[in-house]
This record gives structure tokens, C-alpha cells and sequence, in this order.
């Protein structure tokens, strides 16, 4: 029997990409799901292609919009959160408005979903949590205003929930993955390396939920040379800049 079957997953950002193919993969293993997005059109189409899903559509910048969902989600074992929002940006092509933007899904939404589950969690003494971060979160990196920095955020937060819910029989994990070729990454005009399809990088989401580790990096070795950045004297970072 799968670790998945029989019980309820909430994916929030299932309607494209990386989430759409998590649910896909979950369903698979018999998950029943629970999938959020602000699109309910596209939500319900995918639905209707899975066994067992509903879609309950959320904005997760809207506070009051986040509890309406939480309240329709009702009881779940489990939850993703997948929501993500991204534009290039330089420092010195700064859109405030759009840095917010991102700001808003990637983190500020990820505390209002979670401070509307994590509680109810903890009084049932059960739950799995799992924040989809990225290699970008690591280290300041080009072009990354407002994305990096929010990845960053989400990757401290989930350090803080593992460090706090010990013992409270929630689990909680990080997952950081490098490119992914959705509409997302379109955007980009460099060369992306190790560019993955959304359904192995799903693959590696799932594997990852299969077990307690807290932190899981992919690809390798281009996760291994995002975090060996850490170690490199600043002087030669930001050599000639």
C-alpha cells in the first residue's frame, strides 16, 4: 500500500507545472486531493481528469479568501504549499510592484495558509506539511529581486516550524528545486541549467514526502554548487562588481 493512499492532500498552486504534476503523481498513488488555485475554471477541468479531487479555489493574498478555503478544505493529512509567482527583475529595473507581488504568494501567502492549518494540526497532534521553496532561496543571484528574496523567507520559516513542531507529531519539510520548465521559466532569457520537466522534478516532490527528511535539494550537482556559494570568500562572489 502507498504512504499516500487514502489520504487527503491539499495542493495550493496545483493549476500549472510543478503542482499539476505533483497532483497527478499523488492521485496515482491513491491520495485523495484537495487542489487550490485562483483559476476555478482550470481547477475543475483538472478534476475531472483525476479520481478522487475537488477544487476549492483561494487567492492566498487575500486573508478572509485563505479562511473561506481552510473552512471548505476541512479535515486533511497533508499540505503543499506550491504557490508561486515570479518576474526577472534587476535592482536597477526595479518594479515595486511587482516585487511585492511576488513577495505576497511566495511568502506572505504561505503565512496566512499556514497560520490558518498549522494550528489545527497541532491540536489533532498529526499533519504533514511541505513548502516548495528554491535554489534561489540560497543565494543572492541576479535578475532575482523579489523571488530570491522570498525564497529565501519560505526557507527560513520552514527552518523555524521544524525547529518549533518537534514533537507535536507534524512534520515539516523544505524542498528546493532548480529550474523547471513551466510558464514561469519561460520568462527567461539565459540559459537555465539542468532544466527539468515538471514531472521529474514531481517525482522528486514525491519521493521527498515519502520519507521525515526536512531539507531536499535537486538536481544535483547544481544544488551542490548553489550551496557551495556560501563558502566562497565574498571577494570573489561579487568579483568586479
Amino acid at each position: 500500500m502507498s504512504k499516500f493512499e487514502g489520504k487527503t492532500y491539499w495542493i495550493i498552486g496545483a493549476s500549472e507545472g510543478l503542482g499539476l504534476a505533483l497532483a497527478k503523481a499523488l492521485s496515482r498513488q491513491g491520495a485523495r486531493l484537495i487542489l487550490s488555485a485562483r483559476n476555478a475554471d482550470r481547477l475543475s477541468e483538472i478534476c475531472d481528469t483525476l479520481s478522487d479531487a475537488r477544487a476549492v479555489p483561494v487567492d492566498v493574498t487575500d486573508l478572509n479568501a485563505v479562511r473561506d478555503a481552510v473552512s471548505e478544505a476541512g479535515d486533511i493529512d497533508g499540505l503543499v504549499y506550491n504557490a508561486g509567482a515570479y518576474e526577472p527583475m534587476k535592482a536597477a529595473d526595479w518594479d515595486t510592484e511587482a516585487a511585492l507581488a511576488m513577495s505576497d504568494v511566495n511568502f506572505t501567502g504561505a503565512l496566512r495558509v499556514l497560520g490558518e492549518t498549522v494550528p489545527g494540526f497541532v491540536r489533532a497532534a498529526r499533519g504533514d506539511i511541505t513548502l516548495i521553496g528554491s535554489l534561489a532561496g540560497y543565494h543572492g543571484l541576479p535578475a532575482a529581486i523579489g523571488y530570491g528574496s522570498s525564497k529565501a523567507a519560505l526557507i527560513s520559516l520552514a527552518e523555524t516550524m521544524r525547529h518549533d513542531l518537534a514533537g507535536t507529531g507534524v512534520t515539516v519539510r523544505i524542498v528546493n528545486p532548480g529550474f523547471i520548465k513551466t510558464r514561469l521559466t519561460e520568462k527567461n532569457n539565459f540559459k537555465m541549467p539542468m532544466l527539468m520537466t515538471p514531472e521529474d522534478a514531481a517525482d522528486r516532490v514525491l519521493r521527498a514526502m515519502s520519507r521525515r527528511r526536512f531539507r531536499t535539494d535537486f538536481p544535483a550537482p547544481f544544488s551542490w554548487a548553489i550551496r557551495f556559494l556560501d563558502y566562497v570568500p565574498d571577494f570573489l562572489v561579487y568579483r568586479g562588481k
